[in-house]
């Protein structure tokens, strides 16, 4: 006699649906805050790099745990500067430029460039 067949349901880990903003939603304060973490910061450098490209969320070489990026990812994605899509078990993320050059012309290239030039002559 064989033992009975347990089912253990296999998931997606991205059964939870994902919010995007809509781009007249987007709040510059709520951008802002987002970038100001230099981990959400290196991840919007990545992505930045080649606007349209999507890159797995596990493929970003930033030191942090799994956790973490979710969670930084998740903050990304409620203000409106990123868009992630599941496909099977990997969630692929790409940055919303087009969005965020409509809603704040400029910004983000600021930003990028406020920050490739930090510490070029400083002294701290």
């Amino acid at each position: 006699m064989q033992p009975p067949e347990t089912s253990i349901p296999i998931t997606n880990p991205h059964d939870e649906p994902i919010f995007h903003p809509d781009r007249e939603d987007l709040d510059l304060v709520t951008v802002l805050r987002a970038l100001a973490d230099p981990t959400r910061l290196e991840i919007v450098r990545i992505l930045a790099a080649d606007p349209t490209r999507e890159i797995a969320c596990g493929s970003f070489g930033v030191e942090a745990s799994k956790q973490n990026l979710s969670h930084h990812f998740r903050v990304l994605r409620a203000a409106g500067i990123a868009r992630s899509r599941d496909e099977g078990r990997n969630r692929f993320t790409s940055l919303r430029l087009e969005d965020l050059n409509a809603r704040f012309p400029g910004l983000l290239a600021s930003v990028m460039e406020a920050d490739a030039t930090v510490g070029v002559g400083s002294t701290s």
